[in-house]
Formats: C-alpha cells, structure tokens, sequence
C-alpha cells in the first residue's frame, strides 16, 4: 500500500507542478495580450489624430489670407468666420503658439529677421505658428530683437 501512495502522492505533486506551470503561463499570455491591446489602442489614437495632419496644415494658409483680408476689410461676418475657422481647428486640437513679446524658442519658432528690441525676444510675429497635439504643425515666423537699441545703421557709422 506504502508503494501505491508513494505513487499517488508523486503523481499528485506532478499534477500540481503542470497547473502551477500551466497557470503562469496562462497569466503572462493574458499580460501579453492585455499589453497588446493598450499598444493598439494607443496606435489607433495616434493614427486618428495626425490622420488628417496634412489637410490641417493646407488648411493654414486660407486662415492666413482671412486673417489678413480681415485687417483691410472690417465686416462682422469676416470676423465670425475666422472666429468658427478657428474654433475647428482648436476642436481638432490645433493650438496657436503665442510668440510676441516671448523668449524665442528656436523649437517652434524660426527668426525670419533681427531688428532693434530686447536680445532673443520676440518683437514680432510675421506669420502665427500651430501645434497639433503638442506637435510642431508649423513654426511660427518672427523677427527677433539683436539687443541693440540703435538701428544698425547708425551702429555701423559709428564705428
């Protein structure tokens, strides 16, 4: 009898070793599968943000040319629709980068000029900047001041 409940006992422990092994491996593959689906699923957002990135930006210009009509012509109705224009836009999480008056910041901005004004600030924004999503769109175009408070003109007489 000692010999059949040796053998009992011996395949039980074995039978218990397998499910102990059978249950690990169940675990990492429902890991696996759970971290899969959070990669997709944060894939799928990704694609569905910047999807549209290219009509966005090709959007940008005609804000640009409202914006500039809007200063030549003063209508109520120009001023609502870059108002609504705008406000796609920030619903499809588009945010302008507010540059006057800021430090520049060579990451989201390019200096198309230095004129006279305060050293690396910027004096003015020739052309608004956006980010998609906390992603440059499109850099925002402003003129930097070199830190001098005479013209350069007059810089260069004196020397």
């Amino acid at each position: 009898m000692d010999n059949n409940d040796n053998k009992t006992d011996s395949k039980t422990e074995e039978l218990e070793t397998r499910i102990v092994e059978l249950e690990n491996f169940w675990k990492h593959a429902v890991a696996d599968y759970r971290n899969l689906q959070k990669r997709v699923e944060e894939e799928k957002l990704g694609w569905r943000t910047f999807a549209n990135e290219s009509l966005l930006r090709s959007l940008l210009p005609v804000l640009d040319n409202l914006q500039k009509a809007s200063t030549h012509i003063k209508d109520p109705g120009m001023d609502l629709t870059i108002k609504d224009f705008k406000q796609v836009l920030k619903n499809e999480g588009i945010e302008e980068i507010l540059s006057d008056g800021e430090e520049f910041d060579p990451v989201v901005m390019e200096a198309v000029d230095v004129v006279e004004g305060e050293k690396n600030k910027v004096i003015e924004t020739v052309l608004t900047g956006y980010l998609l999503q906390n992603k440059l769109l499109r850099p925002a175009r402003v003129k930097v001041g070199g830190g001098t408070n005479q013209p350069a003109d007059e810089t260069a007489k004196e020397a």
